[in-house]
């Protein structure tokens, strides 16, 4: 199987997650499911159904966790340097409206863009990666052709 790039702030992230589902969750929703048994018949059981939903995927996503944490590759942005690479944190000029965005490039597992955190395999991202500061990029994006300047490049 392919590794799978991650920060460490990403793996931290999965781990935690991971002990919450395993020590928090998982327990509540057995207690939930033993309660909704003693209501009586489980056919038309609703509290019964909804636990065992809620069951499936607290299980799932505990295997989804433990697979990618099992793939992992977690890298430290803070020893690399030089061109945009995975884990760099990139702010950008849009050449259109001078808007300047900063954007930390990321696997997919952890990239959330509303918390500036980019994934690796997005249109931005790749044409972003090996680029240096100064240099410009131009991007298909969904909404439309966009450019933008490289204004630094921070390892951290």
């Amino acid at each position: 199987m392919e590794k799978i790039l991650i920060t460490r702030a990403g793996y931290t992230a999965l781990e935690t997650e991971l002990k919450q589902l395993k020590s928090k969750e998982r327990p509540a929703i057995i207690q939930a499911i033993a309660e909704a048994r003693e209501l009586g018949d489980l056919k038309e059981n609703a509290e019964y159904h909804s636990a065992r939903e809620k069951q499936g995927f607290i299980e799932g996503r505990i295997k989804e966790i433990e697979s990618i944490m099992g793939l992992a590759e977690v890298i430290d942005p803070t020893k690399m340097s030089g061109a945009v690479k995975f884990g760099a944190t990139v702010t950008v000029a849009d050449e259109d409206t001078d808007e300047e965005k900063t954007w930390q490039i990321v696997g997919e597992h952890e990239a959330n863009i509303e918390k500036g955190l980019l994934n690796i395999k997005s249109p931005i991202a790749r044409a972003l990666i090996g680029k240096e500061e100064g240099d410009s990029v131009e991007v298909r994006t969904p909404g439309g052709e966009k450019s933008y300047e490289i204004l630094s490049i921070v390892y951290k």
